[in-house]
């Protein structure tokens, strides 16, 4: 294995490391939580740390990878999530597990966004699609497989982040075998004004990229902490919540891989808008399929297939259309989106079941994918590669 392939490896099973210890969080804090008899809302609220701190370390993510460049970077977020897992067990408080959720999204961020952005970097045109498909495929196993650990919590409650946390320091000495490296460093960004025009900039040539990643967060959040509430109120066993669930999981799963390199070969705007398309006429088909269990694992376990490749396919999507030097950004809005769909995902989900009678909860994810379909369909985005840096930084 040369050096390109294993720099690759290593960092693809970091990122599926962190999809394990948030997959394990997200069941784990929320059962313990549970059987201390804490509402649903407060609940609901110490999950949204994760996002709160991944939005507000965003901003100031950037001149740090451009100074110190990707690995100080990773090595720094890997140890703050397995500190932050370690002293889970010290003291059980509502405050002091969300300011450890909020330190954790600020380290998942951070080793995200340098390692996301890494491979974006490296990863040639002709296989940025099959990376990035893998990157999402390593989170999407890891964050998938975390649940089984939380039925540890019966046995020991610390036993879950322990051992959650040992995974990551694992993790993070994978990290010391890689040669540093920087991004392209044709402009310094020395300024929050700078860092915010460079925002500006992203987002006025590369936008409808950002909608896949949002539209994923929303999706994901959506279905996990909305839809298990309206299951339980048509009638669904927790069981067959679980099921429904699992079977999205498992198509995002299987399909990342393929569709990615698919992406390679028939371009991303292509089967962006084809995944877009069946993922509505899929969700908007189990709309009316509710009251079979069959239908409806078979309709959501298409939607994975398509749909759970949105936030991979946007990033590449993303790459496409930005230049080297402006990839950071690029990374870190994708980051934002996805954070922002992930806050409004639950709360939009909550007010919909809660007002709405008669009307399937499925309704509101077609009509969330139907626009991001549309967007993507009509937009015509300008590659910004032949922009000179003097109009980019302006």
């Amino acid at each position: 294995m040369n050096t390109h392939q294993l720099r690759f490896w290593i960092l693809v099973s970091i990122v599926g490391i962190s999809g394990f210890s948030q997959g394990m969080l997200l069941p784990l804090i929320a059962v313990i939580f549970e059987n201390t008899g804490l509402s649903s809302d407060l609940n609901g609220l110490n999950a949204t740390a994760l996002y709160i701190g991944i939005l507000l370390v965003s901003p100031y993510m950037e001149y740090p990878l451009k100074r110190f460049g990707y690995k100080p970077i990773i090595i720094l977020g890997g140890l703050i999530v397995a500190l932050s897992l370690a002293l889970f067990p010290l003291w059980q408080s509502f405050w002091f597990w969300f300011f450890l959720r909020l330190l954790i999204g600020i380290g998942d961020h951070a080793l995200h966004f340098a390692s996301q952005t890494w491979i974006t970097s490296f990863s040639s045109e002709e296989k940025r699609g099959r990376n990035i498909s893998l990157y999402g495929l390593f989170f999407g196993v890891g964050f998938a497989v975390g649940p089984l650990l939380a039925p540890l919590v019966t046995i020991n409650k610390a036993l879950p982040f322990i051992i959650s946390s040992v995974l990551c320091f694992i993790g993070w000495l994978l990290v010391f075998l890689l040669k540093n490296d920087f991004p392209e460093q044709t402009i310094e960004v020395n300024s929050m004004k700078e860092t915010f025009k460079r925002f500006r900039n992203a987002l006025k040539y590369g936008w409808v990229a950002f909608l896949p990643p949002l539209g994923y967060g929303f999706l994901e959040s959506s279905l996990n902490g909305s839809f298990p509430v309206y299951g339980l109120r048509i009638g669904l066993e927790v069981s067959n919540i679980s099921v429904l669930l699992f079977s999205f999981a498992i198509g995002a799963i299987i399909f990342q891989l393929p569709l990615g390199i698919l992406s390679d070969k028939l371009g991303r705007r292509t089967v962006l808008m084809s995944i877009l398309l069946i993922g509505f006429i899929s969700f908007t088909v189990a709309g009316f399929l509710e009251e079979s269990l069959v239908a409806l694992t078979i309709c959501l376990f298409i939607s994975g297939m398509v749909v759970g490749s949105t936030f991979s396919l946007g990033i590449s999507y993303m790459t496409d259309l930005m230049p080297k030097n402006l990839l950071p950004t690029g990374n870190l809005l994708c980051g934002i989106a996805f954070s922002i769909g992930s806050l409004a995902g639950p709360y939009l989900g909550g007010l919909f079941i809660e007002y709405t009678s008669n009307i399937s909860y499925f309704l509101i994810i077609s009509i969330m994918l139907l626009f991001i379909f549309v967007a993507v369909t009509f937009s015509k985005p300008t590659s910004i590669r032949n922009i000179s840096s003097q109009n980019i930084s302006g």
